[in-house]
């Protein structure tokens, strides 16, 4: 039984709302226990420079992510670091490993995730809250985009398959999913771990701190995380019935 009574096999209660703001197509507001992300996806019907070269330009998805000055105590001050940077990468190469940019066509939906409150595991929220606020955007082209002639929008066809992440570690030598703070700070080993809905691997962050890990705890780790994603893809899935593509 770990501090907060959960197995250790157990997500922290996860709650999702679609269409928390109004100003963007694709807006969720994502808890995990106490860590609260909002995940906005805004659409721009242009690309980037170094794409625009191409003769038949494909479109892009890209992160930015932040932590409020109010998520944290003490205060975080509001300016960008390594670290936002590191994980806003994370989340943008988690995002377009299920992205198909030809079919995307010559549009750029950018993601902005930003933490409101932190207990641990905010960037695999933020992937998982993310990639919901990409597919509402995807689904809102056809009546918020004007189409190109002849051309024909299947927001199905964009996704080769959903993304989910969740973090899992050893605690008092132990395999835990979904750690909080309170457990991620004391973790001999801290893991994050972004997966698609079919099961495939996009990213593993591991590290130990303060204790080795030997190939048995590795696959203890990963064996919880791709339980954790099964049960997060479910949810996923049950955020927008008969609209979910894949």
């Amino acid at each position: 039984m770990r501090h907060d009574s959960r197995q250790p096999e157990q997500l922290r209660p996860i709650k999702v709302e679609r269409g928390y703001t109004k100003a963007t197509p694709g807006s969720i507001l994502i808890s995990a226990g106490d860590t609260v992300v909002l995940c906005t996806a805004s659409l721009d019907n242009s690309v980037p420079p170094w794409k625009k070269h191409d003769e038949n330009p494909t479109g892009w998805v890209t992160a930015e992510y932040n932590m409020l000055p109010g998520s944290t105590s003490p205060r975080k001050q509001r300016r960008a670091d390594g670290r936002s940077s590191e994980i806003q990468r994370l989340i943008g190469r988690s995002l377009r490993a299920v992205i198909d940019f030809g079919v995307l066509g010559p549009r750029t939906i950018t993601v902005d995730c930003d933490v409101l409150q932190a207990d641990g595991g905010t960037r695999t929220l933020s992937i998982t809250g993310g990639f919901l606020a990409l597919l509402d955007t995807v689904l809102a082209i056809p009546e918020t985009c004007e189409l190109a002639p002849g051309e024909v929008f299947d927001p199905k066809k964009i996704f080769s398959d959903s993304v989910a992440a969740v973090s899992v570690g050893l605690v008092n030598g132990e395999p835990v999913l979904d750690l909080d703070y309170v457990e991620d700070s004391t973790a001999g080993v801290d893991m994050n771990v972004v997966m698609t809905g079919g099961g495939d691997f996009i990213e593993v962050q591991g590290t130990a701190e303060g204790q080795t890990f030997n190939r048995g705890m590795l696959d203890a780790q990963l064996e919880l995380a791709t339980a954790g994603i099964q049960q997060l893809t479910e949810i996923q899935r049950g955020c927008f019935g008969a609209d979910w593509p894949l």
